[in-house]
């Protein structure tokens, strides 16, 4: 059944900077991209979108069957926004199939277990029996030490790490080169800042900021 899924034509869902990344990761992976759905793309009328036929807004999906293709949730997890979320959730309520997809650039181990729509991005490393939730982001050279936790919905922006045993919650969002060090724990919702080091508990929907950036006078100041 898995290899029946796996071999879907897919569906892109949006056209922004996620979705070009995720088309890039598809193709690298062989599979066949039938399809963009994107509602400012359907307004515009375009017919085209990198080489990919545009099938027309989200109402396009209510004329397939959900077991004739595969999604990939081309919207990106933002800070507040709940959109890619509310859609996968939508979606996966109607039948639909979101497949794993991992780079071939990216290193998972064999014991790490991805839930259903997790997209792991180049350079990315997933260490042993690390858990990543349904739906969520690994982005471009974002590392998960062992036996990490992460819940659903989560985004792990680039070249962020979590050292071993880190939990994080779902729809928690780590940004780009944050660190989080060993057995600590992100609440749901939080948000670890760019570049932020985390090196105690974060509860649920807290926010830790990195480091502001200072300007350096120049020689005329």
């Amino acid at each position: 059944m898995e290899q029946a899924q796996e071999s879907r034509p897919l569906l892109l869902l949006g056209a922004g900077g996620h979705a070009k990344v995720l088309l890039s990761l598809a193709q690298a992976l062989g599979h066949e991209v039938a399809g963009i759905c994107d509602p400012l793309l359907a307004r515009q009328g375009a017919r085209e979108w990198r080489g990919v036929r545009v099938l027309g807004g989200d109402e396009a999906l209510a004329a397939l069957d959900p077991a004739s293709v595969g999604l990939v949730n081309g919207i990106g997890q933002m800070v507040g926004s709940c959109l890619r979320h509310r859609l996968f959730v939508s979606l996966v309520e109607k039948g639909f199939y979101f497949p794993v997809l991992v780079h071939p650039a990216a290193w998972v181990d064999a014991t790490a277990r991805l839930g259903v729509g997790v997209q792991v991005m180049a350079g990315a490393v997933i260490q042993a029996d690390a858990v990543i939730g349904a739906n969520s982001i690994i982005n471009t050279r974002a590392a998960i030490d062992h036996d990490c936790r992460l819940g659903e919905n989560v985004h792990v922006a680039p070249g962020a790490t979590l050292c071993g045993n880190v939990v994080v919650g779902d729809q928690a969002f780590i940004a780009a080169g944050a660190t989080v060090i060993q057995g600590i724990s992100v609440g749901a919702g939080a948000v670890v800042g760019a570049g932020a080091v985390l090196v105690r508990d974060l509860g649920e929907r807290q926010t830790i900021i990195g480091h502001p950036v200072r300007k350096r006078p120049g020689p005329a100041e």
